[in-house]
């Protein structure tokens, strides 16, 4: 595909000093391959960390009554994979990714492994464009609406727990979580997990942490449950 660099960026909503970082953030690997460029992995790296800052910094502010644990938990779930992959559907972020043709035939464009990878390689973008506080003012406007989703409570389900609890509702047994495999370079692993409820296999879930991956399974083995 062509990529108009000017129609991205004005969708992503950052005026660029070097619009070829740009690109560079909406490189997939597949993308790379086929035309000998560098890929946004690097990028994604750095982005990550940037969110992560940014993110800390935002709720341990907002924040002051609750606790390390909560705040972990909130940020987990700020930054988690579908989170960010939500905040670029807004803003037709997929649109604009470039993928391999195989990748793009398979749907890579709307696989949330893609796409929030690519939402955080733009915002490495950004921070090495206009440095840190325009990088803020990127990820806040974009990620306001988890943030008032999770400040108004309702935000932020922690699905280990409420299934643990509905296994005890059920006097049934035991929950406990397996790590079945990890893939990817160590900056970019995916972790994939299932859920046993008394030794019994139920449901299976992926992420970019161990923690996001038993999350994602406890949420589908709850589906199975209440559905």
């Amino acid at each position: 595909m062509e990529l108009n660099l000017n129609e991205a960026a004005a969708a992503i909503g950052y005026s660029y000093k070097d619009i070829k970082l740009l690109r560079h953030a909406l490189t997939h690997r597949s993308y790379a391959n086929e035309h000998n460029e560098k890929d946004n992995e690097r990028l994604e790296f750095l982005g990550d960390s940037v969110l992560s800052v940014i993110i800390s910094e935002h709720i341990f502010k907002q924040m002051s009554e609750r606790t390390e644990g909560d705040l972990s938990k909130i940020r987990a779930v700020t930054v988690c994979e579908q989170s960010l992959a939500e905040a670029a559907e807004r803003f037709g972020l997929n649109k604009y990714i470039l993928l391999g043709k195989g990748e793009d035939k398979t749907g890579g464009r709307q696989r949330p492994s893609i796409v929030s990878d690519a939402f955080e390689a733009v915002i490495a973008s950004i921070y090495l464009d206009g440095g840190i506080e325009e990088a803020r003012k990127w990820v806040l406007s974009h990620l306001s609406f988890k943030l008032d989703e999770i400040l108004a409570g309702n935000g932020y389900k922690d699905y280990k727990t409420m299934l643990q609890e509905k296994v005890q509702r059920g006097n049934t047994g035991h929950v406990t979580y397996e790590t079945v495999s990890e893939n990817g370079e160590e900056h970019n692993k995916r972790f994939n997990v299932i859920v046993l409820i008394d030794g019994e296999k139920k449901a299976r879930g992926c992420g970019k942490s161990k923690k996001e991956a038993e999350q994602e399974a406890a949420k589908s083995a709850l589906e199975q449950i209440q559905g």
